[in-house]
């Protein structure tokens, strides 16, 4: 069968002219936001190792200390010393926590102390900003390739977190696998929209601010190490405040959300946590994009 072939060509005036066939904007904006994505996925696999390490330090030394050192020197977790099952009880509340908090900190790491450095005095982001699609197009691509990581991370924390326990100390997980493959995509989603945030909010020589008043805060109030269900004893004068104020932190959404996904222990209602999470998702997304324009037009 022979071959067919489409003839680009036609004469005009005596000479040939080729005609080569052209893409939409949209087209070739979309091309270009895969083509940043893989591109990020490249170095990743080249750098998988300091990825890991990276992403595996801060889940076991927590799951180490807490789940394996205290029990050992017979330091009481959970409700006491030597209680087997307020110290299990702990480890399931700590296992999903430790999931939360390592997106968390991969949504940081992977977008917001990026564009700090591409930010910076080399400008590298003008790199990037010459692509052939939007400038918010760019951004994206930074929240959409950060989420990838995120997934990929907690895929490694998970059974890390999930075995590195005293005897008698274990967790007990339930995997719901339509809360697993919807929440965690969601989660690290909302977690790199916040790493969007802070890499344009912060210039690089103030990073060390972003930890101390921005990330720890979050971290210690975002119920990686209790439930959400557990802060209404903290109250003043009938007025459960704290486990009201918590209420703005969108890690205790995410840690609740991972307790719902792997565990069956209590957990604020799914009806809560994933719109709440779709609206952090747009805010993160909104002040972002506005705010990466702006700096990358300064």
């Amino acid at each position: 069968m022979a071959a067919t072939t489409t003839d680009l060509s036609h004469t005009y005036e005596g000479h040939q002219v080729i005609r080569v066939p052209t893409r939409s904007a949209g087209a070739a904006s979309w091309v270009a936001l895969r083509a940043l994505i893989l591109r990020d996925l490249v170095v990743l696999k080249k750098n998988f190792i300091e990825f890991a390490v990276r992403t595996l330090v801060q889940p076991f030394l927590l799951c180490f200390v807490f789940l394996y050192v205290f029990p050992k020197i017979g330091q009481g977790i959970g409700g006491g010393t030597g209680n087997p099952q307020a110290e299990s009880a702990f480890a399931t509340v700590l296992v999903p926590g430790v999931v939360g908090i390592s997106i968390m900190f991969q949504g940081v790491q992977a977008v917001a102390m990026q564009l700090a450095q591409e930010f910076g005095f080399t400008r590298e982001i003008e790199d990037r900003v010459q692509a052939p699609c939007p400038i918010w197009l760019v951004a994206t691509s930074k929240v959409l390739s950060g989420g990838a990581q995120g997934i990929i991370s907690a895929a490694i924390v998970l059974p890390i977190a999930s075995v590195v326990h005293a005897a008698g100390v274990e967790p007990n997980l339930s995997f719901h696998w339509w809360i697993i493959v919807t929440i965690v995509p969601l989660a690290c989603i909302a977690m790199t929209s916040l790493g969007l945030v802070l890499g344009t909010s912060f210039e690089p020589r103030n990073i060390g601010l972003m930890f101390g008043f921005v990330v720890l805060p979050i971290t210690f109030l975002g119920g990686t190490y209790y439930q959400w269900t557990r802060l209404a004893p903290v109250k003043v004068g009938g007025f459960h405040w704290l486990q009201t104020v918590v209420l703005i932190n969108p890690l205790i959404y995410v840690n609740e959300g991972m307790r719902a996904a792997f565990t069956d222990a209590p957990h604020m209602h799914l009806y809560v946590i994933y719109p709440v999470i779709v609206a952090f998702i747009a805010a993160f997304m909104a002040i972002g994009l506005r705010n990466f324009r702006a700096k990358v037009l300064s």
